[in-house]
């Protein structure tokens, strides 16, 4: 179900004419990030709305894992190495948009001492693909 007032569901149904999508699936839609952390940095965001990771349970481990394969074939086809990107998700409260969306940021080792707090793999506030299959 889409919300009306959340940005991301306006995005991810081709309702926001000021973004443009990369690409799109029948679950989810990738596009630019606004405040990019590197120099390919891209958002996939569910069409379905989930507030946040925390309100998904086993049964999505799937659909996780065809986001981050969505980012890894967009990045692909850009032409950049699956070497030195980070795939993550913010927790609450440190969620800047209360919609589900996989970060792809690449390179990893480009970016600045901020973004590095920021996308802190495994840190409270961030989570790799990884730490959640564990």
């Amino acid at each position: 179900m889409a919300l009306s007032n959340c940005i991301f569901c306006n995005i991810s149904s081709g309702q926001d004419s000021g973004t443009v999508l990369e690409t799109e699936s029948d679950e989810f839609v990738i596009f630019k990030d606004i405040r990019p952390a590197s120099q390919h940095h891209y958002l996939a965001v569910t069409k379905q709305h989930f507030p946040s990771l925390k309100d998904l349970d086993e049964s999505h481990q799937d659909l996780i894992t065809r986001l981050e394969e969505g980012l890894r074939d967009f990045l692909k086809g850009q032409g950049v190495s699956s070497e030195d990107v980070l795939f993550g998700f913010h927790l609450p409260p440190f969620i800047s948009v209360r919609h589900l969306h996989m970060h792809a940021i690449a390179p990893r080792s480009e970016m600045g001492f901020l973004s590095r707090i920021v996308f802190r793999p495994s840190s409270v506030w961030f989570k790799t693909v990884r730490y959640l299959s564990t």
